[in-house]
């Protein structure tokens, strides 16, 4: 008995040791962005044609899921079992299907969340660097998770690059800003999990003063709800701010909030482990307001893979945007692609910006 007292502590000494090991490691190496800094950006922002007042621009907005989660995925962490969701091929093959989609579509601007630059679950491949070759777009870019080991399920997640993305053809100013926004987890869980921000990029409108400013987001989706509405409280703030200055304002993504009225169209069903928080129009800045589409789910729970005739299966209304009143909006409709190669639609906005004659 005393020597099986004495393996057991030893095993127990040698899991303490390993798993103190893990946590002040990650904490050494913790990212740590600023509250504000430079994004990154590709090297030719600057060069591309300008926006013309009265021009009118297709937006599109989408949540790639890092090529992993297509129509035969499910994930943990919305009440599924698989942690690895997809093999190298098959991430591949949803990539270039995604790239595909977006061509078609030829938006002027692209905003995309979740897209890895050189984690273990996409096989190191750099996402952003293949689909702004493949399009032609320059980009800024900034990281909102990069851990070098998440060590948490099992098997452990891994290392994590990933990010959001704001592509064009059309020159962008050489100032856009990763801006931080409000974690809502505390040490030692923050040290492994996202640290969520806001793109800002700016585009100078020829003859003008003014600018086209977006703002690329991926809000807080799996803490108690507070982290979300502290994050959207500093996305109307800088909208605001942005709108006062006379600017052209849209802000696009993946806001983990459902849309006003779209629960109406796509309950909330009693099995549904993840359900995302509520947007209001009472939040809104004034002169701005939400922009988006119930005809169609921008995103699905992962719970299951795809299955379009089962009652287990959970729609949400939570890809859009918000756009100030000098951009006349024509028309917003969330792409129907049957969630094939990822676990959101694509959500497609156009608008004209309008003119100082127009604005009066």
């Amino acid at each position: 008995m005393k020597k099986i007292l004495r393996i057991l502590g030893i095993l127990l000494l040698i899991i303490v040791l390993v798993a103190a090991s893990v946590i002040g490691y990650l904490t050494v190496t913790e990212y740590r962005p600023a509250d504000s800094e430079p994004a990154d950006r590709s090297a030719a922002v600057t060069t591309g044609e300008r926006l013309q007042e009265g021009q009118t621009i297709r937006f599109l907005t989408w949540n790639i899921g890092y090529a992993g989660l297509d129509k035969d995925a499910d994930f943990f962490m919305d009440g599924g079992k698989s942690v690895q969701s997809a093999d190298k091929d098959r991430v591949l093959s949803n990539l270039e299907a995604i790239t595909s989609d977006i061509e078609n579509r030829q938006p002027a601007i692209l905003f995309l969340q979740e897209i890895d630059r050189d984690g273990r679950r996409t096989y190191e491949i750099d996402e952003l660097d293949a689909i702004s070759r493949a399009l032609g777009m320059d980009y800024t870019f900034a990281y909102n998770y990069k851990c070098d080991f998440v060590p948490y399920p099992l098997p452990p997640l891994g290392k994590m690059a990933s990010g959001i993305a704001t592509l064009s053809a059309f020159a962008m100013e050489d100032n856009a800003v990763r801006q931080a926004l409000p974690v809502p987890y505390s040490w030692p869980v923050r040290i492994a999990n996202l640290k969520r921000c806001l793109l800002i990029t700016r585009f100078p409108i020829e003859g003008s003063d003014k600018e086209l400013v977006t703002v690329n987001l991926h809000l807080e989706a799996y803490d108690d709800g507070e982290g979300r509405i502290r994050q959207t409280q500093m996305l109307m703030d800088i909208l605001e701010e942005e709108y006062a200055k006379g600017n052209y304002v849209i802000a696009a993504g993946d806001f983990n909030q459902l849309f006003p009225k779209s629960l109406n169209e796509y309950p909330i069903g009693s099995f549904a482990e993840w359900i995302p928080g509520q947007l209001s129009e009472d939040s809104l800045p004034e002169g701005f307001r939400f922009e988006y589409n119930n005809a169609v789910p921008t995103c699905r729970l992962l719970n299951q893979p795809y299955d379009p005739t089962s009652p287990l299966t959970q729609y949400y209304v939570i890809d859009g945007y918000i756009v100030s009143d000098n951009l006349r909006v024509e028309s917003v409709k969330t792409l129907d692609l049957d969630f094939t190669n990822a676990d959101h639609n694509p959500v497609e906005l156009t608008a004209i910006l309008e003119t100082e004659q127009e604005d009066s």
